[in-house]
């Protein structure tokens, strides 16, 4: 039971000090002209600073680091147990964390090519698979289950450069990012608690308490008050990173620790599907189009619905279609369903809802003769 106590003492401690340290960003930002510049695939007005993300390695270091040696410490039973087995998983991690948090601070403030960042997400990767998780098996997806070891290095360094730049991309209105990771954070905190991996509750109930004010910031900021912010891409390499290793680390959960049928790839994927799905989706629009895929633009899911509605709407419909995905996998898996044909599920419905906005955006477009989405 105390462990509960730990994961709500956790999150607390790290919402608390994001929130401390959001405001002096802001106004060192704003004296030193650190600004997200507006251009035309931007949606915002003013001058935001795009620094937010700087928050939230040390807010989550110190929250988690803080419970975890006050549990050490005071002699809390089963401490040892829970800490010694992810010791050294997490501490490649902190390693491929602060790798990503100095190269978000870098590029938000002087520019980092992509070639570079894609670099370091490479060595990103490697930490993680050197920490001991890695994807051993698919679970049955494709049919598949244990798989050479040099294909479940290869795979779980790809997922961790999918998983990040997914995390970056689809960051393109105010509080998409930190809500879909929050939503993504909050169902693995659940998770390993339910499978007895405390520790790893924990690191997801720090990265969700830096986002929480985070995310009142963005969304509820307001630039001519200088009370708004972005992550930048310093936060967006940060909780991806942390996001990659938590999904990877799923594979690793014995299938009797969660006490249920569902499938564990399925539960490991089910809450980033969307932002996945997205990034691939807008790679092949770019590529049909004959432009640089890597290059940003404004062809996102984000801006399909900008086209239609509001941004606040637009965020609220994203954000409820993800949280009804997860449950709905979770839901699908438990019943014993493939997971091969819940992910081809998921894809169908994903290109349907696709088709049926850009149907209603060339419907718009037509009744007030205007181009609204490229």
């Amino acid at each position: 039971m105390y462990w509960i106590y730990n994961y709500i003492i956790c999150l607390l401690v790290a919402l608390i000090l994001a929130r401390v340290i959001i405001p002096s960003i802001m106004s060192i930002a704003f004296k030193r002209q650190l600004f997200d510049e507006v251009d035309e695939r931007k949606i915002h007005r003013g001058s935001v600073p795009r620094l937010g993300g700087i928050s939230f390695l040390p807010a989550l270091l110190f929250s988690f680091c803080v419970v975890i040696g006050c549990n050490i410490r005071l002699g809390m039973p089963g401490i040892w147990g829970a800490v010694s087995g992810p010791i050294v998983p997490i501490f490649f991690l902190l390693c491929a964390l602060m790798l990503m948090y100095l190269v978000g601070i870098a590029d938000d403030l002087i520019g980092v090519r992509y070639s570079a960042k894609f670099f370091f997400q490479i060595v990103a990767g490697v930490l993680i698979v050197m920490s001991g998780c890695w994807i051993h098996d698919l679970y049955g997806f494709l049919w598949i289950h244990e798989w050479p070891t040099i294909l479940g290095w290869g795979a779980t360094i790809f997922v961790v450069i999918y998983v990040v730049n997914a995390i970056n991309l689809i960051d393109g209105i105010d509080g998409l990012a930190s809500g879909l990771s929050a939503i993504a954070l909050g169902f693995y905190s659940w998770l390993f608690f339910k499978a007895g991996e405390y520790t790893y509750s924990l690191l997801a109930g720090a990265a969700l308490g830096t986002l929480i004010p985070f995310f009142c910031y963005n969304v509820y900021g307001n630039a001519e008050r200088h009370t708004k912010i972005f992550m930048g891409d310093t936060g967006a390499l940060t909780i991806g990173t942390v996001l990659s290793f938590l999904m990877i680390r799923v594979f690793d959960i014995p299938q009797e620790a969660i006490h249920s049928e569902s499938n564990l790839l399925v539960l490991a994927i089910a809450p980033l599907i969307l932002p996945c799905f997205d990034v691939v989706r807008v790679f092949f629009h770019r590529v049909r189009r004959g432009r640089n895929p890597f290059l940003p633009d404004k062809c996102h899911i984000h801006h399909k619905l900008l086209a239609l509605t509001e941004q606040r709407q637009s965020l609220i419909i994203i954000l409820f279609t993800d949280l009804v995905l997860v449950l709905l996998n979770v839901w699908i898996s438990a019943l014993g369903v493939q997971p091969t044909w819940i992910v081809l599920g998921d894809l169908v419905l994903w290109s349907v809802a696709n088709v049926v906005l850009t149907s209603l955006i060339r419907r718009k477009e037509r009744r007030r003769n205007i181009k609204l989405y490229d």
